[in-house]
């Protein structure tokens, strides 16, 4: 038996990732798809090359849609990043172009007869993720967004950062939208084993701020260099690893909330089945507002900017 990953999408992020899953030798079968030719094939040949001075072997296949069949995770890290250089950060001006992109590739997934776990990096990735089950016909619990694990990690960094700790030892959770809408739930949000909103006011933290530098973080790299990569690889690693190892991690995905009738990001358990436990929250009301804001922007984005 061999662990096996395949990766759609050799752009910034896909290759990104591709490099993590090399370096650390996670799988034994890397199968990496890209309409590029040259790059997604020069790649394979610089990770082949790069081989004999790393601990690990990795059997790398390119563009090869049948070789999905036994994988045990698929990766969608295909997109146009150009189109989310905005100047609103708005993650959904991707959505046309991507929704062509997903109907392409999702059936080949789908006739591939892969059954693992389908992972979507693809902005808007909540819309993408739901769009990518309907099509490939996987169940929901087996289709899963990186959703807002990026955003809570650059939650925990900037709470981190402000109490002079590792963003480690920071817990917590922003919730709903990879995107706008997005909200540090503060009531889920730990550090120095005490809740935060306490913290707030024995060290004078400005929890907006620090929400605001959340939402927004990936605005900043975006500016810096035009594109995000290292953070948003490592959630989808991070993700797959939980996968591949049967972890059963409480983490903030993007996954199907039925009663919502949408995929968000809300904590669940995650493991080799994909979505094992949801985790219910103690939330005020306050949050469970947003959290319903966030779900109706979502599904007013689907009718602005996708299919009607």
């Amino acid at each position: 038996m061999t662990r096996k990953i395949g990766i759609i999408g050799d752009g910034h992020v896909g290759a990104t990732v591709a490099n993590y899953i090399v370096v650390n030798g996670l799988v034994d079968d890397l199968v990496m798809i890209d309409k590029n030719e040259a790059k997604v094939n020069a790649d394979a040949i610089d990770f082949r090359e790069g081989m004999p001075n790393l601990p690990f072997h990795t059997n790398i296949t390119v563009n090869d849609y049948d070789a999905l069949k036994d994988a045990d995770i698929v990766i969608s890290a295909l997109g146009k990043i150009k189109l989310s250089n905005n100047d609103s950060d708005n993650r959904f001006a991707e959505l046309s172009f991507n929704i062509d992109q997903v109907k392409e590739v999702a059936p080949k997934i789908r006739d591939s007869g892969f059954n693992g776990i389908l992972i979507a990096i693809t902005n808007p990735v909540d819309v993408i993720t739901q769009l990518y089950q309907q099509i490939t016909g996987l169940p929901k619990k087996h289709v899963i967004g990186t959703g807002t694990l990026l955003d809570s990690a650059r939650m925990k960094q900037a709470v981190g950062e402000k109490l002079g700790i590792d963003s480690r030892s920071v817990t917590g959770y922003n919730l709903g939208e990879h995107g706008n809408s997005q909200f540090t739930a503060w009531s889920t949000v730990r550090a120095l084993d005490q809740p935060i909103t306490e913290l707030a006011k024995s060290r004078n933290l400005d929890l907006d701020a620090l929400d605001q530098a959340a939402r927004y973080g990936g605005f900043t790299v975006m500016q810096g260099k035009g594109y995000t990569s290292y953070g948003i690889a490592s959630a989808a690693v991070r993700l797959a690893k939980t996968v591949l190892s049967d972890a059963r991690t409480v983490l903030p995905v993007s996954n199907y909330r039925s009663d919502y009738g949408v995929y968000f990001s809300y904590p669940v358990v995650v493991g080799r089945d994909g979505i094992i436990e949801d985790v219910p929250l103690g939330l005020t009301d306050e949050e469970k507002n947003k959290l319903q804001a966030s779900a109706d922007f979502i599904k007013k984005n689907i009718e602005k900017y996708g299919e009607k």
